[in-house]
């Protein structure tokens, strides 16, 4: 049996179960279940009643709109999210509150409070008008995690500019294909960004990445790592941030945004690998985050809350900077890397900010574990209350690890379930009445249709295949930027009328729900999907390489490491250096997080007769598995050859 079926099958043995204790139950926001039967009774109507609890300019006429699979949320209505994440806290004590406490890996730190946040965000919303930003231009965004993100990011929203954000670990290949995808006008950088006390070349590769890019006129460049970074800026294009902010006025209108106008572009790695972009609109989206921040992290007006995220992924938009802002919370932000300048850091930054409530990923708690208990125990853990998990499926020894050494044996866990295309958290436990099972993401948010089907798209009530979205929910993507047609075939067609995730997952006979990852060509590494024709791409374009197949293998720490087959040119010879190279070739391409973990050599790949190749089989090798049926294969002997390859380096 395979080594991922044996894991799958162990999970499911589950037997464990942890009930919120009573006190956390009676201050809870959800306290009964009764909202189950609320929100199936009148799912448009539950909605309705959280975008009451922001601030609309004009209410809507609608609640919703399905013309499957095109969804319309609170149609004619006009909102502004930045408004609502900073200008309705300014009439309540909550003006001079920490809304964003920023700390970087080397110890600096900022408190913005809301009045703060507020006056730098309107601010640099003038300065974006002033470059010539009007409502509908996509600006992109290449910044590290400085409190200049969260600032960029809510002036684009405050004018109407739809944001794009790059992470500041892709590469500038990446970065440029993302602007002339989007055809933004302008782009944020910064001179560097620090990890693990190295510098990252930011306004280096935003350069590179606007030779092939003649979209953007203007870059707007945040100091933060000064003369060390020897950027070279480009007369009538290139401006620093500070020169740009000195004389900027501290009030801008926000603009009055119809609630399906465009808030964001955030771009997610697909099958067929050109990124995505994943299109979200205003008013649905801040609801869904409002919405899910507030009852899944049981958010309250004192709580101290930190997602570990970087604002470059989808965790960061919803969960450090909308949905929490939204709810007037203390968000904080963090540069840098859980083990600089000591793997103590993370407790160190809970200990020194009393943080209650903590949201990592599965990859960060192996690590932790791998490192040991005696670091957290070092640290004063006592202000936690609520814990979460996001990115992967966590595995039970490490929830368990994770409930008994981070939370004391008394913080619930929520495994939180969402995609970049979700917006939002479609699949938790409310951590004030569900009973938890270590390694299920529990139950689906109320008026989420989550569904395990199988291939004909049939309900399995007990057992596992395909979980699928049968209803709209309203932080849902819209479609894919500039690519209407591939939205509808790549989330729609699959199952008609049924949102396919692209995930496996079980049903067990209480209705709890466990996902099994990706059964696509995208693999989960470290919560980041990537999408193994992307590497594919990359590797080929290395002139020693005539073919490739990438594949994802379970691995402990990562969730799927990378394994690259390649086949090299007639008469090149296998060396280390090759090795060091090829993989040094995909992180320039991709970025560092793609840079393949093994890459096996092969005179050839095993194909089918037609040419197809036979990924499932590579799978299998890499995994130290049975290969299974072998018989459409144009060469049995080439797979045989490579699992005992494979074996032998083993």
């Amino acid at each position: 049996m395979a080594k991922k079926e044996k894991t799958i099958e162990a999970l499911l043995k589950e037997k464990r179960t942890f009930s919120p204790s009573k006190k956390f139950t009676e201050k809870a926001h959800v306290n009964s279940d009764a909202v189950y039967r609320r929100a199936k009774r009148n799912p448009e109507k539950f909605w309705e009643d959280f975008a009451k609890e922001l601030d609309w300019f004009k209410k809507w006429r609608k609640v919703l709109s399905w013309k499957p699979p095109h969804a319309k949320w609170f149609t004619g209505g006009k909102i502004n999210v930045s408004y609502n994440c900073l200008d309705r806290h300014l009439s309540s004590e909550r003006k001079n509150k920490a809304a964003i406490i920023w700390e970087s890996e080397s110890g600096e730190s900022v408190v913005l409070t809301y009045w703060d946040l507020y006056r730098e965000v309107n601010r640099f919303a003038n300065v974006l008008k002033g470059l010539g930003v009007k409502k509908g231009d996509v600006v992109t965004i290449y910044l590290p995690m400085v409190p200049e993100l969260a600032i960029a990011m809510l002036a684009c929203a405050r004018i109407g500019a739809p944001h794009s954000i790059v992470f500041g670990g892709f590469s500038a290949e990446s970065l440029s294909g993302r602007i002339n995808d989007s055809k933004s006008k302008v782009l944020i950088t910064s001179d560097g960004g620090y990890r693990r006390g190295g510098i990252v070349p930011l306004k280096k590769n935003a350069d590179d990445a606007l030779k092939r890019s003649k979209s953007v006129k203007k870059m707007v460049v945040v100091k933060r790592v000064g003369s060390e970074a020897k950027v070279r800026m480009k007369k009538g294009r290139d401006y620093w941030w500070h020169d740009l902010m000195e004389n900027s006025h501290a009030y801008c209108e926000p603009e009055r945004m119809d609630s399906e106008d465009m808030l964001f572009i955030l771009y997610t790695s697909g099958t067929t690998g050109k990124p995505k972009g994943i299109v979200h609109t205003t008013g649905g989206y801040l609801v869904g985050a409002y919405a899910t921040t507030k009852w899944v992290f049981d958010l309250k007006e004192e709580d101290t809350y930190w997602c570990t995220a970087d604002i470059g992924w989808v965790t960061g938009h919803s969960y450090i900077i909308y949905g929490p802002l939204a709810n007037g919370a203390t968000s904080l932000m963090y540069e840098g890397a859980p083990d600089y300048p000591d793997i103590g850091r993370f407790w160190a930054i809970v200990e020194k900010y009393a943080v209650t409530i903590f949201y990592t990923a599965p990859t960060a708690i192996r690590a932790f574990m791998r490192w040991g208990e005696e670091h957290p125990q070092k640290y004063d853990l006592t202000s936690l209350r609520l814990l979460g998990s996001v990115g992967e499926p966590i595995n039970p020894e490490a929830w368990i690890w994770y409930h008994t050494h981070i939370g004391g044996k008394k913080c619930p866990i929520v495994d939180t379930w969402w995609q970049t295309e979700t917006g939002s958290i479609l699949i938790s436990a409310l951590p004030g009445i569900t009973k938890l099972k270590p390694g299920s993401a529990t139950l689906p948010f109320p008026t989420i249709e989550a569904d395990i089907v199988d291939e004909d798209g049939k309900t399995i009530k007990e057992g596992a295949g395909y979980l699928v979205i049968k209803s709209p929910w309203p932080s849902m993507l819209r479609t894919i930027y500039g690519d209407p047609e591939r939205y509808v075939e790549q989330y729609w067609s699959r199952f008609p009328g049924m949102y396919f995730t692209g995930d496996g997952a079980k049903r067990d006979k209480d209705g709890y729900l466990w996902v099994l990852g990706r059964v696509d060509d995208v693999m989960n590494v470290a919560g980041h999907r990537l999408s193994t024709m992307e590497v594919e791409s990359a590797l080929v374009d290395h002139p020693s390489v005539v073919e490739s197949a990438v594949v994802g293998r379970t691995d402990q720490l990562k969730g799927q490491a990378i394994v690259a087959f390649t086949t090299l040119k007639k008469d090149l010879k296998t060396s280390a250096k090759l090795v060091g190279d090829l993989r040094q070739h995909v992180a320039k391409k991709i970025g560092a997080i793609a840079r393949p973990d093994e890459i096996i050599f092969t005179a050839e790949l095993p194909k089918t007769r037609s040419g197809k190749i036979m990924r499932r089989l590579l799978r299998n090798i890499a995994e130290g598995s049975v290969l299974g049926d072998t018989t459409t294969l144009a060469d049995p002997g080439v797979v045989k050859e490579l699992k005992e390859k494979y074996e032998d380096k083993e």
